[in-house]
């Protein structure tokens, strides 16, 4: 559905309902799978689009939402720290993109192609990826995401989780326009009829719920311990949001890393993450499947995200709807993760393919050799391990180490020398 400014205004929250489709099931697996309420992540993604669209100036058809790249650090934080300072972390976190936004607008883009070239974004985002995929089988065989407990008897979740996988890749590959953009949706949605089918779908909760219920907000608090264990993480969305920044901007056709600038877009992913996190919310990220959306439909009028933002706020409220989605079965989530944790880390490969990084380069082995296996073992140093600990030794092996600029990989940022612009 297309959309223009003059367009009546029921025609764009009616686009922007579909867009939050698009965006939803991804949207609401983050907090299920790192126990948050799920009303909350509507609630925050809505209001984190609308700081987003108002310190953008409302000029780019963005929507954020809940973040996969912090699903593993958010797990681990929540186990060595607690919710709370988890929540803390993750405000901090918001603050190194405002950090990031200050250095892009007094120095330009140029800097975060030395500090944050393609042989460090890539093997840190594989990272992300392939630390999830013990997480991703153990829910796919009924157990726990850690594997402490068994939930669903093996039998019955194999079933489950295989049908739900299979479900999302026939829609993935074979679907067609926007059906091809919401193959979660249907891999949740059946997944769930086979789980009812098999008796191991508990509705009672859905009964018991309010029909209206305020989101269960919860207040971070902050600890070193923490923060320094989340801030590193945000490295590697930081980078994501430049690609998805300058991918919207290929779609539509304008150059977004110049006006509003790269400047204004990493402070309203940040401003947003932190606002989220103050609220028990998780961090916030723009949405590769919107632009997916965005460039099917035409739709360009970024009133349309506000809209989808507004929707977002809305349906947080409704209880029932809350904890419908709480009733998934850990199998249909483990299902989809299979296949979502492992494209994360092909994403990060994707990386290294199409800028042309020379791992025939000492320098460039050793800093993904060494990033991928303190990032997959979990290596810890002090409070800083796993992921956060890969992205901080790729960065220090990178500025470390001598070597020609030219197999470090092609820029990730076009004409990034360049002044941010107003």
């Amino acid at each position: 559905m297309q959309t223009s400014p003059n367009e009546p205004v029921w025609r764009q929250a009616l686009a922007g309902a579909q867009m939050l489709l698009v965006a939803f099931g991804a949207l609401v697996l983050m907090p299920l799978i790192t126990g948050m309420d799920p009303n909350v992540a509507l609630f925050t993604a809505g209001l984190g689009t609308l700081i987003f669209q108002i310190i953008t100036g409302g000029q780019i058809p963005i929507f954020l939402a809940s973040s996969f790249a912090f699903i593993a650090p958010i797990i681990a934080s929540k186990a060595r720290f607690g919710m709370e300072e988890t929540l803390g972390g993750l405000v901090a976190a918001g603050v190194l993109y405002m950090v990031l936004s200050g250095a892009v607008k007094l120095r330009g883009t140029g800097f975060l192609n030395r500090l944050l070239p393609p042989v460090v974004i890539g093997p840190v985002i594989m990272v992300i990826g392939l630390g999830l995929a013990s997480t991703a089988v153990n829910m796919a065989m009924g157990k726990a995401g850690d594997g402490s407990a068994q939930l669903i008897p093996y039998d019955t979740a194999i079933w489950i989780s295989m049908i739900s996988l299979v479900t999302t890749i026939l829609f993935a590959v074979f679907g067609k326009g926007m059906f091809r953009l919401i193959p979660i949706m249907f891999g949740v949605v059946v997944g769930y009829i086979a789980s009812a089918i098999m008796g191991v779908v508990d509705l009672s909760p859905v009964s018991e719920a309010a029909w209206l219920r305020i989101p269960d907000f919860v207040a971070p608090e902050f600890g070193w311990g923490a923060i320094l264990f989340m801030v590193p993480v945000a490295i590697a969305p930081a980078v994501e949001h430049i690609g998805d920044v300058l991918a919207i901007g290929t779609v539509t056709g304008r150059n977004y890393i110049q006006k509003p600038g790269l400047h204004r877009t990493l402070l309203g992913d940040g401003v947003a993450t932190s606002a989220a996190a103050m609220l028990g919310g998780p961090p916030n990220t723009t949405y590769s499947e919107v632009t997916g959306a965005v460039m099917l439909t035409r739709n360009f009028n970024p009133r349309v995200m506000i809209w989808a933002a507004i929707v977002a706020i809305l349906l947080a409220f409704i209880g029932k709807f809350g904890a419908a989605l709480q009733t998934i079965p850990v199998p249909v989530m483990g299902g989809i993760l299979c296949l979502l944790f492992g494209s994360i880390a092909v994403v990060g490969l994707n990386t290294l393919i199409r800028h042309h990084v020379d791992l025939s380069e000492a320098r460039n082995l050793v800093i993904a050799g060494v990033t991928l296996v303190f990032g997959i073992g979990g290596m810890a140093l002090g409070h800083v391990e796993g992921i956060a600990l890969c992205a901080v030794v790729a960065i220090g092996l990178n500025l470390i180490l001598p070597g020609s600029q030219a197999a470090w990989g092609d820029s990730t940022i076009p004409n990034g020398d360049s002044p941010a612009a107003e």
